[in-house]
């Protein structure tokens, strides 16, 4: 039965090509239907809101066919996680090849137990919110090294890893880059009710300080408790059982890569202090905030970010083997080079089918009619209070699945919902709260987000037997996202009732 069942399911790739068609078809539908929706943005100078009305674009006519064909190439090639993913593979395959992962997880890792493993592995995902998207590209295929060199199932890591960084996608009581855009949003539609509104940078930052360690420990007990027994027993490969004993000559591999990479940090670090002498050429210094300066769009650093995160694992990587012998010559280096990039054929077309479904959707609208929806019925409601603060919380998680990207959604959201809290004695800053809470729940099960391909490759790389499919690698996140609704669900409503402050100079009511 269970050989039936495995033979009936789909590759993710054809799983991908089968999404697109079906999206296909139902953009026809709603065109045809006159699907559409309003949606208000506010004037910065005027504070006067206009409207526009977005309805659904139909791809299944001819100029729904000339744009996949004409678009698909440039969508592919632009894709966020393709070069990022195979640039990055680089200088992991270095660190890999050369020795310097087994030997540095295995010290480090070999006086903790498995629930601290798992749990510090799960607070760095979520704490690596600060750096963006890029943080699932550096991390996920980490999570599952630190499992395998654990003589545990990679995999196990691999989900962990992946329920840390989705899960916490919107808790960070560091200020970020992406706060720093939403912030703006609820900032210019408070000013709507009251001019002069102010927001601090750190108003959130008791809530979101409490929700990463709960977070992080939840998580890990159900990576512990049920997703582990769940996978069942991990069959260890004979090369995995043989213990690791670290020698002089490992020893001194790492003093040799730790050192050279500390240089490389310290000179990196004083390039993104500004005020320093000779200091600040990584930053973009048009911007008002610091996090700004950092990953504003023209930053050097955000435009350089996976590149320097790459010749770190190269540094690490090659300065190993140079100390512990396991890279004697150039040519034992170029070969460290390519190792990550073998059999990465099918993670391509994988990523490739990923790039035109999600480039598919978002050219129908069907997402932004979404989110607009949404916004119109949080406008509608007869009710304030508790029940409204839920309702936010609800509709975050919904428009998540289909819109992941944070500013797109508040954007739509923010003109029409900061209003009406703030008219309910809700403040701005408790609504951005809730709506950032909401994402957390639902950001791991959705493939609309670009990074859920690159959880599906990994999963599948250390899956070799048979391939995980889209719905079952979703089916993996569920007991997080269940854990993660009612934690933060939880903490919203202890936060309302008791009245406590989110932060600094941040309130949940008015």
């Amino acid at each position: 039965m269970k050989k039936a069942k495995e033979k009936l399911k789909l590759h993710p790739i054809m799983t991908f090509l089968i999404y697109t068609a079906v999206v296909i078809i139902i953009s026809g539908i709603l065109y045809l239907l006159g699907v559409g929706e309003v949606t208000y943005k506010i004037n910065k100078t005027s504070l006067e809101y206009s409207q526009e009305l977005v309805n659904v674009t139909s791809l299944l006519n001819l100029s729904g066919i000339k744009y996949i064909f004409s678009s698909t190439v440039s969508n592919f090639m632009n894709f966020a996680p393709l070069s990022s993913f195979i640039i990055l593979l680089i200088g992991y395959g270095v660190m890999e090849k050369s020795g310097f992962l087994k030997t540095f997880i295995t010290t480090i890792t070999k006086k903790l137990k498995r629930n601290t493993v798992t749990f510090l592995l799960v607070l760095v995902s979520i704490i690596s919110s600060i750096f963006g998207d890029l943080s699932y590209i550096v991390l996920l295929p980490i999570g599952a090294t630190i499992f395998k060199y654990g003589k545990r199932n990679p995999k196990l890591g691999i989900l962990a890893t992946f329920a840390g960084l989705t899960c916490g996608q919107g808790i960070s009581f560091i200020f970020t880059s992406v706060d720093s855009s939403l912030l703006s949003e609820t900032l210019l539609a408070s000013k709507v009710i009251d001019s002069s509104y102010t927001l601090a940078t750190i108003s959130s930052v008791l809530i979101m300080g409490v929700a990463v360690i709960v977070l992080a420990l939840a998580i890990s007990w159900v990576t512990e408790k049920y997703v582990a027994e769940k996978l069942g027993k991990y069959q260890v490969s004979e090369e995995e059982k043989e213990e690791t004993i670290i020698e002089k000559r490992q020893v001194r591999g790492l003093l040799f890569a730790f050192f050279a990479a500390t240089l490389y940090v310290l000179v990196f670090l004083y390039n993104i202090i500004p005020g320093l002498p000779f200091s600040g050429a990584l930053l973009d210094n048009t911007q008002t905030f610091f996090i700004d300066k950092l990953f504003s769009y023209n930053s050097f650093f955000s435009n350089g970010f996976i590149f320097i995160v790459t010749m770190f694992f190269i540094i690490l990587g090659l300065f190993y083997g140079i100390g512990a012998k396991t890279i004697k010559n150039h040519r034992d280096f170029v070969d460290t080079l390519g190792h990550s990039l073998d059999g990465i054929g099918n993670t391509l077309i994988l990523i490739f089918f990923a790039s035109l479904f999600i480039s598919v959707f978002k050219q129908t609208n069907i997402g932004t009619i979404v989110v607009a929806s949404c916004a119109k019925l949080i406008s509608n409601v007869p009710f304030s209070g508790l029940p409204l603060i839920i309702l936010l919380f609800l509709v975050s998680i919904v428009t998540t699945i289909f819109v992941p990207t944070s500013i797109t959604k508040w954007s739509i959201l923010a003109p029409v919902v900061v209003p009406i809290f703030m008219n309910a004695g809700i403040t701005p800053e408790f609504a951005q709260v809730i709506f950032r809470f909401g994402e957390s729940v639902s950001m791991g099960l959705t493939p609309f987000m670009a990074y859920f391909v690159v959880y599906l490759a990994i999963l599948n790389k250390y899956n070799e037997d048979k391939s995980v499919g889209i719905i079952e690698a979703i089916k993996y996140q569920l007991p997080y996202s269940v854990i993660t609704f009612l934690i933060l669900l939880t903490l919203i409503i202890i936060w309302y009732v008791i009245g406590m402050p989110l932060g600094i100079n941040g309130s949940t009511v008015l």
